[in-house]
């Protein structure tokens, strides 16, 4: 599956994201405009997503987003933190935060990823400067067993948006 909006449609009954870094793509033009004052600019570069989140939840699909994270967060984070009522939650997503701290003995995947319905990993891969180095699309069942062990944990122990604060 080349495209992320592929495994999206396909999925039936969840679709879980783990995020564990502390920057990601310093150069989006929405970051950028966030860093500027302009949230509605850095929002409407995102209106495909949360129509794709918005499609895929209407239809009966959960979709959980943990982000492991350093404190106090960065600015990138802080960044995500002020996106995520208007757009994750506005699309239907339920977003957890879980501080870096609390997260030491749980065994976690190398890498960023998407998992759906339990039986499909889209690892997200990037360089050291927060680009994109492309996704890796996995179906072996140690991996997808990691994946989902990890992001149970994380979610146990994370704390939900609305109570989260940075």
């Amino acid at each position: 599956m080349a495209d992320y909006r592929d495994e999206f449609n396909a999925a039936q009954r969840s679709a879980v994201h783990l995020e564990m870094r502390d920057s990601y793509i310093r150069t989006d033009p929405g970051f950028i405009a966030w860093q500027g004052g302009r949230l509605d600019e850095a929002l409407e570069r995102y209106g495909e997503w949360r129509e794709l989140m918005q499609q895929v939840t209407g239809r009966g699909v959960a979709v959980r987003r943990a982000r492991i994270v350093s404190e106090p967060v960065s600015d990138y984070i802080r960044y995500e933190y002020d996106l995520t009522e208007p757009l994750n939650l506005a699309g239907g997503e339920e977003v957890r935060w879980l501080p870096r701290r609390r997260a030491s003995d749980i065994a976690l995947p190398g890498n960023d990823f998407w998992l759906f319905d339990d039986r499909i990993v889209r690892f997200n891969h990037f360089t050291g400067d927060g680009g994109s180095a492309g996704p890796e699309v996995v179906e072996e069942p140690a991996v997808v067993k990691l994946c989902s062990a990890a992001f149970e944990t994380v979610w146990s122990r994370a704390i939900p948006h609305a109570d989260y604060e940075v």
